[in-house]
């Protein structure tokens, strides 16, 4: 029992100690989503191939800094879910730059897709960082249940979302996970650093 709860403490130590000394890259990747969300909400669709352009690369962008942040974290919690979140915003962002004639209601179903399983990433990312005892998982659950609410609200107004909700929703979706991911780096920046036994 005391083996286990020192391995218990030195990994939360190790967690805690993770957290606090890349508190600054969460944060710049939180204010970056946090930026391209309210850029996608004041932008208007003047077009259907300039919203898909424009959601391709705030998703491309996102996916690509989001990418860079999880490769310079090697050890913190839920890493894996984060990796995979990073990955499913390049993917869909090549996607719509790749094809962006495909049309308003392909894009809104690619969307839902997208937004569907970023839901389940950002709900399952924090359930890890619950896990593993680090702070603020809650902003992270939240964000994961709006982007899962979201997908259900495109996905029941199809097809007429696919005129006016697709820039709207994606930058919530930004301000939403950007927002968690600063609330997560406030959090880590204000741990002390534990002095390892």
């Amino acid at each position: 029992m005391a083996t286990n709860k020192a391995d218990l403490d030195r990994m939360q130590s190790a967690v805690t100690n993770s957290l606090h000394r890349h508190w600054q890259l969460l944060l710049v990747e939180g204010i970056v989503l946090f930026i391209l969300g309210l850029l996608a909400i004041i932008v208007p669709p003047l077009a259907t191939i300039a919203v898909e352009v424009l959601i391709g690369w705030l998703l491309l962008m996102s996916g690509i800094i989001g990418l860079i942040a999880t490769l310079r974290m090697p050890s913190t919690p839920g890493r894996g879910w984060s990796l995979a979140s990073a990955v499913l915003g390049i993917v869909a962002g090549i996607v719509l730059l790749a094809w962006p004639l495909s049309g308003a209601v392909s894009l809104t179903l690619i969307l839902t897709v997208f937004l569907t399983l970023e839901g389940v990433v950002s709900i399952l990312y924090a359930l890890e960082h619950k896990r593993e005892l680090s702070g603020r998982w809650g902003f992270m659950l939240f964000s994961g249940v709006v982007d899962l609410l979201l997908a259900g609200m495109i996905f029941a107004g199809l097809p007429g979302t696919a005129a006016w909700a697709i820039g709207l929703l994606v930058g919530i979706n930004l301000v939403f996970g950007g927002s968690a991911l600063i609330a997560m780096a406030l959090h880590a920046r204000s741990l002390a650093p534990e002095i390892k036994a």
